[in-house]
């Protein structure tokens, strides 16, 4: 569930930032209404994929068509939906609630590379000349930068992509664009202010051309209000550290930052009476020993007629609630971190039976009834 607190009003959760209505609009009011390009970051072991995955299906409800596009070569987006390995081209991976549609998309840098060199330049064949003497392959792997501004600007032409409608008779033609949300699980945070900013690189080397003129208007996009760049953490120390570092960067280079995604969150076992008394050391013991033997746990021991046993457990019981009352406590500083920068934030709890396409639906629904999609 969301924390308390962690929600703002619709006037203060983009400072400086005003949304637009931007069609397509389907009257559903989210904490998003407008953003088009959602890029999920977060750092590794936070659970970003899931939280992507999750987030594309939330988006994909009611009739809607979302894209999840990844772009780190993992086919992670097939492992979470239980389906092949993806190709190279936006393949059906689920059908939301409502008849919404969510596809995927394995961006491949190779792939990228010759589309690009067909849509600016026309080469067709001679572009598969070039992957066979091994151009493509220096590009994307030797040329600095030139990999990420592939998969940016793939994830970019899919936003920007429309079809149209045809109206019948009486109604003119109805132009749209074809999803109307894209999600990128995007680099980890240790690296994402670099993947997304290359294109501004591309924009001061190269003066004039298409090559220019494409990275201009993926800066464009990234830095406008249909684009949000949010960020996955867990409550631990060195996650919300890197949250709030990658919320500098992002802000200092003109990047908006959207929601931060609190993921496996854990739920007190303890009451709030017994968690306050675990953090002061005031169990009572012989309350968990009178537990112990109702329970029939422990054995007496034959030689003093002392129930040894129960003693022991009772002790490692005890040490066991002060460990919990410290974890919690560590996790509530953690998340009161999290909500001083300012930003909306998500609750998504741990799921103990682990992540497959049920646990994927029962995320995007919480994150729905929490505002995010």
């Amino acid at each position: 569930m969301a924390s308390q607190g962690s929600r703002t009003s619709s006037s203060r959760r983009h400072p400086g930032r005003p949304l637009p209505a931007l069609e397509p609009d389907d009257g559903r009011e989210t904490d998003w209404s407008g953003v088009r390009l959602h890029i999920v970051t977060g750092k590794g072991g936070t659970g970003k994929t899931t939280v992507a995955a999750a987030l594309a299906l939330a988006l994909a409800a009611g009739g809607r068509r979302t894209l999840l596009a990844e772009v780190e070569g993992r086919q992670s987006i097939a492992r979470l939906f239980d389906v092949p390995p993806l190709p190279y081209e936006e393949t059906k991976v689920a059908v939301a609630p409502g008849g919404g549609e969510l596809y995927g998309l394995a961006v491949d840098p190779k792939a990228a590379l010759l589309d690009y060199l067909e849509m600016f330049y026309r080469l067709g064949r001679a572009g598969r000349m070039l992957e066979r003497i091994g151009a493509v392959d220096f590009a994307t792997t030797i040329a600095p930068g030139v990999r990420d501004v592939l998969l940016t600007g793939k994830v970019y032409e899919s936003v920007r992509r429309r079809e149209t409608t045809k109206g019948g008779r009486a109604a003119p033609d109805v132009e749209r664009p074809v999803y109307d949300a894209v999600v990128m699980d995007a680099p980890p945070t240790g690296r994402i202010t670099r993947f997304l900013n290359v294109n501004e690189e591309v924009v001061g080397l190269a003066k004039v051309g298409p090559i220019r003129n494409q990275a201009n208007s993926i800066m464009t996009l990234l830095r406008s209000g249909q684009t949000a760049v949010h960020l996955v953490s867990v409550l631990e120390e060195m996650p919300v550290q890197e949250t709030a570092d990658a919320v500098a960067e992002l802000d200092q280079i003109g990047l908006p930052v959207g929601g931060v995604f609190v993921n496996m969150v854990r739920e007190p076992f303890l009451a709030p009476e017994a968690l306050t008394a675990a953090t002061l050391g005031t169990l009572d013991r012989a309350e968990v020993l009178a537990g112990l033997a109702a329970a029939g746990l422990g054995r007496r021991s034959r030689a003093t007629g002392n129930d040894t046993s129960h003693a022991a457990l009772a002790g490692a019981l005890l040490q066991e609630g002060a460990d919990h009352a410290a974890r919690v406590a560590m996790e509530r500083a953690e998340r009161a971190e999290l909500l001083t920068l300012g930003r909306p934030v998500y609750e998504l709890p741990a799921l103990a039976e682990g992540i497959d396409l049920g646990a994927l639906y029962s995320l995007a629904s919480r994150l729905s009834e929490q505002g995010a999609a």
